[in-house]
């Protein structure tokens, strides 16, 4: 058992782009047990089983946005090449090609957090509707609440990097 897996959980490595929750090639590589370079590879000699709505290669925007939510690897100074990115269908066709075992039990943990990232949505705009129906109920004695309450179901914001020095650096 001395073989943990050191990958972020599945739900951890989650990205909203283009309004899909899609995993990341790097990312989907490691989980799977293969490098990215080999599932790559099995993604273009496997072409037609992965349609846009399975797999696409992110925009040079779309990557400069996500790498600028998370820090970025400066080994062998990075990507040649800008990520695919999958959706819950193109993560578990990707398993399939690879046709491993540990892609095939990993694609099952994929799927579950993709499950969840959607129950966790459709949470949240069921809560919505009911605050919404509640605040057209009652007057506006209650707005503070419901403004309180809309505040507490709106994500944070990302925590932001300090760039400079710190003051109680010696």
């Amino acid at each position: 058992m001395g073989n943990k897996l050191t990958v972020p959980p599945p739900q951890d490595l989650i990205h909203r782009v283009r309004g899909q929750a899609v995993i990341l090639d790097a990312d989907l590589a490691a989980l799977y047990g293969v490098t990215t370079k080999r599932l790559n590879e099995q993604i273009r000699r496997n072409r037609q089983r992965f349609p846009e709505d399975f797999a696409f290669q992110l925009s040079e925007q779309e990557w400069n946005a996500l790498r600028s939510q998370f820090a970025t690897s400066n080994e062998r100074g990075g990507r040649r090449y800008r990520p695919y990115a999958f959706t819950e269908h193109g993560a578990i066709m990707a398993a399939n090609v690879l046709n491993s075992e540990r892609a095939v039990q990993m694609s099952v943990a994929v799927v579950r957090a993709f499950i969840k990232l959607r129950r966790m949505a459709l949470s949240v705009e069921a809560l919505a509707r009911k605050v919404n129906q509640l605040e057209n109920k009652y007057d506006e004695r209650f707005r503070f609440v419901f403004d309180a309450i809309r505040e507490l179901m709106t994500p944070p914001d990302p925590p932001r990097r300090r760039i400079g020095f710190s003051k109680d650096a010696d």
